[in-house]
Formats: C-alpha cells, sequence, structure tokens
C-alpha cells in the first residue's frame, strides 16, 4: 500500500536511513523505555524506534496511514509493543495513553506548522516527557537555541523546562515530498518543571511575565514590563536587583534573569 503525503496535514516522509540512524542515536533509547511518535505516517521512523526494543506508542490522524500502520506492524501490535492510536496530538489527554510524567520520550517528525503548539503543550502541561528529539524546520532550530545570541519567546519557553541542542542539519532530499525548507534534529533534554519550583514562580505567571516583555520590540523590556509591577519604581528596583541596564531588550535577558524579575514581580 502506497501512502501520498497530504499537503494539508504537513506530510513529509522522511527517507534517509542516515539522518534515521541520527535521530535514534540522538534518542539514547533503551529497551525497557516507552517511546511516544507523533504522525508515524509510512512507519519508517516506527521501524527504527522498535528495533531498539522499546515499547512505541504512535499518535495518527491520517485514516490512510492507519490502515497501513496495522498491516506493516500486525505483529508488534498483537504483543503490544506497538500501540496505535487514530487521533489528533493536540487535542488527545497524553494521560489517556498511560503516560506518567517524566516517564517516557517523544520522537518524530513533526509537521512544521505545529512545531510551537507541540513544544507548548508536551512543555508546559502534564504528563511530560523527559527528553524530545524532533524533526523541525531548520530556522526554527536555531531560533531555540539562539544561534545568533538573541533570546525570544520561543527559545526561553524552551530552555525554561529543558535544555534544546541541534543534532544535525537534514537535507531536503532527505523527505518525500521535499520540503521547501532546510530542517534539522532537536533534542530537548532534561524536560521537567524544576527551574519554576527552585525559584517559586509558577508557571502561568512566568509566561504572562515573559510574553509582556516580549510585547513591543523595539521597546526597552523595562518600559514592557512596567506593567506587570505595582508601579514603576517596583519596576526599577527588580530590574536594579537582577542585575540589569534600563536600556536592555526582551532579547538581551538569559533564562535566569527572567526567573528573577518573574519572582519580584
Amino acid at each position: 500500500m502506497q501512502l501520498l503525503a497530504k499537503k494539508s496535514l504537513g506530510q513529509h516522509f522522511l527517507n534517509s536511513p542516515s539522518v534515521l540512524a541520527k535521530i535514534v542515536e540522538a534518542a539514547h533509547i533503551s529497551a525497557d523505555e516507552t517511546i511516544l511518535e507523533i504522525g508515524p505516517g509510512t512507519g519508517v521512523l516506527t521501524n527504527a524506534l522498535l528495533k531498539t526494543g522499546a515499547r512505541v506508542i504512535a499518535v495518527e490522524k491520517d485514516d490512510r496511514a492507519i490502515d497501513l500502520l496495522k498491516q506493516r506492524f500486525s505483529n508488534e501490535l498483537a504483543t503490544g509493543k506497538f500501540v496505535l492510536h487514530r487521533a489528533d496530538i493536540l487535542e488527545t489527554d497524553r494521560a489517556s495513553f498511560g503516560l506518567k510524567n517524566g516517564g517516557y520520550a517523544v520522537v518524530a517528525n513533526i509537521p512544521y506548522y505545529i512545531t510551537g503548539a507541540i513544544l507548548e503543550s508536551f512543555l508546559e502541561y502534564k504528563p511530560r516527557p523527559n527528553r524530545m528529539i524532533l524533526l523541525v524546520q531548520k530556522e526554527v532550530a536555531e531560533r531555540i537555541v539562539a544561534r545568533d545570541g538573541k533570546e525570544s519567546i520561543l527559545s526561553i519557553s524552551v530552555k525554561a523546562f529543558g535544555t534544546p541542542k541541534i543534532i544535525a542539519a537534514v537535507p531536503r532530499g532527505a523527505f518525500t515530498p521535499p520540503p521547501n525548507v532546510d530542517s534539522a534534529i532537536l533534542a530537548i533534554e532534561n524536560i521537567s518543571d524544576i527551574g519554576f519550583k527552585k525559584k517559586d514562580v509558577p508557571i502561568k505567571r512566568f509566561f504572562e511575565v515573559l510574553k509582556t516583555g516580549f510585547a513591543h520590540k523595539r521597546k526597552f523590556a523595562l518600559r514592557n514590563l512596567e506593567s506587570v509591577f505595582t508601579d514603576k519604581g517596583s519596576a526599577l528596583k527588580a530590574w536594579g536587583n537582577a542585575g540589569l541596564n534600563e536600556k536592555a531588550r526582551a532579547e538581551d535577558l538569559t533564562l535566569d534573569q527572567w526567573f528573577d524579575i518573574s519572582s519580584r514581580s
């Protein structure tokens, strides 16, 4: 059975054995753990994941792919090593799959147009994975690690929960059909909410402050953030205690400084 990619679903099927090998290597998978795969499509990555001996739970919304995967992995489905759900990952309670907070990893070639939504869902809300290895747009991966030295809402949001690292660039020809952008393997390791607990900052409050700080990029961050403090004097004091220049912009602030400001607001 041949599966043709649907543009509406953002499907670009991976066809490179070398890229598959790099993804599996980056994931550091052990045979006794559970891996969640989003959008398995033709099952190329699924097959590589199952070869590690791990239990794979896959979530797929394309009925055509569901039929193909059931045929291809009938034995694994029968033994329970492979579990397949027909669902939209962004509209699904992951706990219903039996996943526990910190008790699984996400390894996937995700549709690029929902990258931000997936990261928000899996990082901000439980049950969180302990790590994520994703194929994403190269430009997005570079923004997350702040390769140019400038932070963003996206980069700080990811770093607040884990440690992002670009594993390798992936050429367009590694997919069928080729996407219009270059790609990269992105690993986010050591995922947890420990940073929020250490700083005694509620996750919701942290993101309220972060989004306010980036609301107007041309303004100094202090001006943007005056609204989250009781008065201008309190804002200036918090700014000074965080060791910040009054003319610093949001993109210049580090994760620790965002935590510091959030705890004082």
